[in-house]
Parts: C-alpha cells; sequence; structure tokens
C-alpha cells in the first residue's frame, strides 16, 4: 500500500528517512533500507542534507523504488532552478518514484563545499505550485507535457517555533500551493504541538508528527541550543542524566511521546540522526500494518 493509500484509508503511519551515500556504492543505503521493509510506510530519501554532497536524492529514491520499498523524494531549492527541479522530477516519476517533500534547504555554508553558490530559484511553495503543474500535464512555463506526472506531494513545518504565527503563514501558504501531508520538526512537547493543532487549520492535510529519540543528556542539550523549534524539557534531560541507561531511557521517552502524539496526528517520521540503533524504536511501535 503506497503511502498515500495508507494517510487516506486513516492508517496511522511512520516514516523515517536514510542518507544517500557520499560515493557510488549503495551497499550500505540498500541493506539499510532492507531491514525497514515492512517496518514503515515511507522512507525519505535527504537531498544533501546539512549542505554535504551526496548521491542526489533522485537517485537514491529511484534506488529505493526499484527494491519495491516506497521512496519520500526530498527536493532542496538550494541547488537547482527550476529546469533541473522540473527535470528532476519527470525523471523520478519514469523510474518509479511517486512521493514528493518541498524543501528550502539548509545553507550551503553549514556544508562540505561552503564555496558552492546556492539557486532559491524557487522557493518551497512555489516548487509545490511547480510540482502540481506537472501532475496537471504542464511545465512551468504553462508548455503541454508528452506524459504528465501524479506526485503526492508534502512539505515541512515547525509546529513549536516561537513565534507561532509566521510559520502558521507559511504553513497556510504550502497548503494553497498543493501540499498535502507535512512532516514535522522533531516534538518533545505535545501540549506546543497540540496548540499548533489547534490553531492551523489541518482537516485537508496529513500531520506526521517528527520523532528523534535521544541517546544523552548532550544530545538534548545540543538540540536545545542549536536547532530553532526543538525545546527538550529539562524533566526529560534531567530523567537522562539520572539514567544508568540514557539510550534505553531516550526509547522509553520516544514511545511515551508517540503514545500522546498518536491522537493528535496522522503518523510518526522517526528521524534516527546518522545511527542505525536510532530505528529499535520501531521495534517498540510496531504500528505498521
Amino acid at each position: 500500500m503506497s503511502l498515500r493509500e495508507s494517510l487516506e484509508s486513516r492508517r496511522f503511519v511512520i516514516t523515517t528517512e536514510l542518507e544517500p551515500p557520499k560515493g557510488t556504492d549503495l551497499t550500505g543505503f540498500l541493506a539499510a533500507a532492507a531491514r525497514l521493509k515492512g517496518k514503515v510506510h515511507g522512507i525519505n530519501v535527504t537531498d544533501n542534507q546539512r549542505a554535504t554532497m551526496r548521491l542526489s536524492s533522485v537517485g537514491g529514491a529511484c534506488a529505493l523504488a526499484r527494491e519495491g520499498l516506497e521512496p519520500i523524494l526530498q527536493l532542496t531549492c538550494r541547488d537547482r532552478n527550476r529546469l533541473a527541479l522540473q527535470a528532476d522530477l519527470l525523471t523520478a516519476w519514469v523510474l518509479g518514484v511517486r512521493n514528493v517533500l518541498a524543501m528550502t534547504g539548509d545553507p550551503v555554508g553549514a556544508g562540505d563545499h561552503p564555496a558552492a553558490k546556492p539557486v532559491f530559484d524557487l522557493s518551497s511553495a512555489a516548487l509545490l505550485e511547480t510540482i502540481g503543474k506537472l501532475n496537471s500535464g504542464q511545465d512551468a512555463a504553462g508548455n503541454a507535457l508528452e506524459g504528465s506526472t501524479d506526485f503526492f506531494c508534502g512539505a515541512t513545518v515547525n509546529p513549536c517555533i516561537e513565534p507561532l504565527e509566521p510559520e502558521l503563514q507559511r504553513f497556510e501558504e504550502k497548503i494553497a500551493a498543493g501540499a498535502r501531508f507535512f512532516q514535522t520538526q522533531a516534538i518533545y512537547d505535545p501540549g506546543a504541538f497540540r496548540r499548533f493543532i489547534k490553531s492551523a487549520r489541518t482537516p485537508s492535510v496529513y500531520i506526521i508528527a517528527g520523532l528523534i529519540p535521544l541517546r544523552s543528556v548532550k544530545m538534548a542539550e545540543f538540540l536545545n541550543e542549536k536547532v530553532p523549534g526543538i525545546t527538550v524539557p529539562r524533566e526529560m534531560i534531567e530523567r537522562l542524566r539520572k539514567s544508568p541507561d540514557p539510550v534505553e531511557t531516550g526509547l522509553e521517552i520516544a514511545s511515551e511521546l508517540v503514545d500522546e502524539l498518536r491522537n493528535l496526528c496522522q503518523g510518526i517520521h522517526l528521524m534516527p540522526v546518522g545511527r542505525e540503533n536510532g530505528f529499535a524504536i520501531l521495534e517498540r511501535l510496531a504500528l505498521v500494518k
């Protein structure tokens, strides 16, 4: 069953993400994906995440589709103009990719090619509108296509950031541009997420709440200090500090968060932050049917 079908049939979904390799060896990438088969409803393939050069997300997503998995193509506006974005989307569709997550992209200065020139020809909302045109059989300039796409379009939202009003405005713009589902920044405060859900007009879209299992006090404090919109409560940090096994405690916290969030959203997006053991939470959730 596709991600779209799962959400439309009101299943509670689990998605996660994998980074393509920095090179041409797909062995580890495909092995990790194989271990996720049957445990998630979709796998994001990141697009030069943290502005670090890797195999393209189009290549990675197409490789997963070839293996019978359900890829979610992350596509950022940072690296391509509208011609290249559309060409990559058509290529992905022809090779079996059906889901797209439109993103702005991390600043190039944060990555391993700081001298690279950012493009940003389109905003993420404009990219969603462009995908909508491809779905209707036209390119961004209104020219007819020889065969259209039918992408299931998604975007991102940061529901716990302060102030919330500008984020709500961007959220509404992305819905108007064609986003059908949203994956969020990691949630550690269900109360703040509940306020977002009440403030946002969400009946027409599916919200998949972000989850990063904590591994240590250092990790929790890093998220608080460096990642906008993430607040790990002090009681969670103290719980990790007092634990003889912080990784196990982090998994317990993650399971508790899922229990609190599942009545507020339509799924969970697991972000393991580069550690394969981050997928251990999937064994506890056992939500994929």
